[in-house]
């Protein structure tokens, strides 16, 4: 299975998350701030990292600023998990290098173990050529979501 890293600042649904997807076969590690995610994502190496965007301290769309998917991690997989609305977050994070955003509030537990698989292709671990949430170089085409 995959490595899955959640950057999640609400304790009880980090400790949801990592539990469910834990149970699924996944490794999985987690941070609680955009801070905390850059010191330990690269040492857990992940296949996906699972983020929430309004956290204290450095914000999702911080941390994939100084993360840089796009240019130095270009197999992570970024599945934005949030119940943020502004538009502007969300498009910026897909230009940052996310492949999907997801709407915490209406994905329940199974939902998520989906979407985590879909995300990651057929194998688990994120290597299938043709995934259909691979990177567009046009976000605007997934913020529609």
């Amino acid at each position: 299975m995959a490595k899955v890293f959640i950057v999640e600042d609400d304790q009880d649904l980090n400790a949801a998350y990592r539990m469910i997807l834990s149970k699924e076969g996944h490794t999985v590690d987690s941070a609680f701030n955009g801070d905390e995610a850059l010191e330990k994502v690269s040492e857990f190496s992940p296949d996906l990292i699972l983020l929430d965007l309004l956290m204290p301290v450095k914000s999702g769309v911080e941390f994939l600023q100084e993360y840089d998917v796009v240019n130095k991690h270009p197999d992570v997989k970024v599945l934005i998990f949030t119940n943020l609305e502004h538009a502007s977050e969300i498009h910026e994070a897909f230009r940052l290098g996310a492949n999907q955003c997801i709407i915490k509030a209406w994905t329940a537990p199974q939902g998520l173990v989906k979407i985590v698989s879909d995300v990651l292709g057929d194998t688990g671990t994120g290597s299938k050529k043709n995934n259909r949430f691979g990177r567009s170089k046009n976000p605007s085409l997934k913020a529609a979501m």
